[in-house]
C-alpha cells in the first residue's frame, strides 16, 4: 500500500489531537485520584471518558495517526 499523503491542515488535526488526548489523561487522573466524585456521577464519569477517547480517535483519525497514538 502507498503511505498517506500529507495534507494542508494536518498539523492544525494534530493540535486538536493533542488537546483531545490532555482532555482525556485529565478525565482518567479524576478517576484514579476519586475526586471524580466532585463533579460526576458514576454514570457520567463512563461517559465523559467514552468521549473523551472517542474524541481522541477522531482526530487521531483525521490527522493520519493511528487511533490511540498519544503523540501529537
Amino acid at each position: 500500500m502507498s503511505e498517506r499523503q500529507a495534507r494542508p491542515y494536518d498539523s492544525v488535526a494534530r493540535k486538536w489531537h493533542a488537546l483531545a488526548e490532555r482532555r482525556r489523561a485529565h478525565v482518567v487522573e479524576l478517576r484514579e485520584s476519586g475526586r471524580w466524585q466532585y463533579y460526576y456521577t458514576w454514570d457520567q464519569l463512563l461517559e465523559a471518558l467514552r468521549e473523551a477517547a472517542n474524541t481522541r480517535d477522531t482526530w487521531a483519525r483525521i490527522a493520519g495517526l493511528a487511533e490511540g497514538d498519544a503523540q501529537a
